[in-house]
């Protein structure tokens, strides 16, 4: 069985598909973005799917993305900020290397903005965004083997904090 070097797991807005991209090319490997193979899967955006199935589905279809990762993928893991709400998701991740990027509300708020491809953040999404992060903040924590911020942060930077965490740990390749 494949183990992942490292899963990203971040409230929207934290930078998962950021620092993952700019994370697998310092380390030389792939990366699994959860959203989009979801995206990839079903060949309709996120939006789209919670819009047209609903969120039961999404869910279900997130879970099944994530679990093949989680049992497969030899490379970086971005999972969605919700996909930790699932109770088999929280004791797969168990056996992983998870690093929770941490942001600040405002921060997050500025990010995400009024963006319609977060489905959960319809409405006011200043609101929504700070009732994910009460009710994910404690999941999140308790997961991480690693937190490191991202507020104020460019990607290249919080990488550098993340490499270290992973060879410490023995579970980082070799920096290219």
């Amino acid at each position: 069985m494949a183990k992942a070097i490292a899963v990203i797991i971040g409230a929207p807005g934290s930078g998962k598909s950021t620092v993952g991209e700019a994370l697998v090319r310092r380390l030389g490997v792939d990366l699994l973005c959860t959203d989009t193979e979801i995206e990839k899967r079903t060949g309709k955006p996120i939006g789209d799917i919670f819009i047209e199935d609903g969120e039961e589905h999404f869910r279900a279809l997130e879970r099944e993305v994530v679990a093949e990762g989680l049992r497969s993928w030899e490379g970086v893991i971005a999972v969605g900020g919700g996909a930790v709400l699932h109770e088999d998701t929280q004791k797969d991740l168990a056996d992983h290397h998870v690093v929770y990027l941490h942001v600040e509300f405002g921060e997050a708020a500025k990010r995400v903005g009024m963006d319609a491809a977060r489905p959960l953040l319809i409405g006011n999404p200043r609101t929504q965004l700070r009732k994910l992060l009460k009710e994910r903040l404690p999941i999140y924590e308790g997961l991480a083997s690693v937190t490191v911020s991202t507020t104020g942060y460019h990607p290249e930077e919080i990488v550098d904090e993340i490499v270290p965490a992973l060879k410490s740990t023995g579970t980082g390749k070799a920096e290219k």
